[in-house]
């Protein structure tokens, strides 16, 4: 039985991502390996900061009583739960929700992929088997601090059904982020690929003007939904 530190736990809309705007049960984890400086939860990073133990049994049963088929795993940083796999494990064998793991993309996401797709991609695709855990993995651009801490490997790993998500917050950032979509050539790969303003330091119309002077199709700007429909430091939202 595994041990889980959780900060909160709540419904809500997904404010991001491929699900932006439907509703999704969060669970937040307590802890995170770095320090962005835009963190919108760095109260859920302190080493002193509340959280509840739950076991994964626990937690599916709060994700089943909820009724919402959309799962948002998030921190902090929920791979660094030295249980996290047993949790996935669980929510994998229940196809009737879609689980969606918001991980910062310092930590390699290929142990925590389902062996078929490891192992035997093709043949899973070519039986109709679909991964119902899919991973939303940040880049950490220079705005961030943290880019130097970047699992590379999981740029080249990431699936079609998982998500690349970049926190632009200079015409440098823009730049560099544009390089890696083109380095680890995710446009074809499929996955979905969003570029988000840091809230309050860059301008939306300046990275839409981006990507019309670079023809950057296929990449999504998206607002953080959840920072206009209620006060953007507002908890369990």
């Amino acid at each position: 039985m595994g041990e889980f530190h959780v900060v909160e736990q709540f419904a809500s809309i997904n404010g991001e991502g491929k699900r932006a705007g439907q509703l999704a049960y969060f669970i937040r984890f307590a802890g995170c390996n770095l320090s962005c400086s835009y963190c919108d939860t760095r109260w859920a990073n302190e080493q002193d900061a509340d959280y509840e133990i739950y076991d994964e049994g626990t937690l599916y049963q709060m994700i089943k009583k909820s009724g919402i088929k959309n799962v948002t795993l998030t921190g902090g940083e929920p791979l660094l739960q030295k249980d996290i796999k047993e949790l996935l494990r669980l929510l994998r064998n229940d196809k009737e929700i879609l689980v969606e793991v918001e991980t910062n993309g310092s930590i390699d996401i290929n142990p925590f992929l389902p062996e078929a797709e490891d192992d035997n991609r093709e043949l899973a695709e070519k039986n109709g088997e679909k991964d119902n855990v899919s991973f939303t993995l940040d880049y950490k651009l220079p705005v961030s601090g943290m880019e130097q801490n970047m699992c590379l490997s999981n740029y080249r790993n990431v699936r079609a059904l998982d998500t690349v998500k970049f926190v632009v917050g200079s015409k440098e950032d823009l730049i560099f982020s544009r390089k890696i979509i083109k380095t680890y050539q995710l446009i074809e790969k499929g996955c979905g690929i969003y570029l988000s303003p840091c809230f309050g330091v860059m301008e939306a119309a300046q990275m839409v003007e981006y990507l019309v002077e670079q023809n950057m199709n296929d990449v999504n700007i998206q607002l953080q939904l959840h920072k206009f429909i209620w006060d953007p430091d507002k908890r369990g939202v």
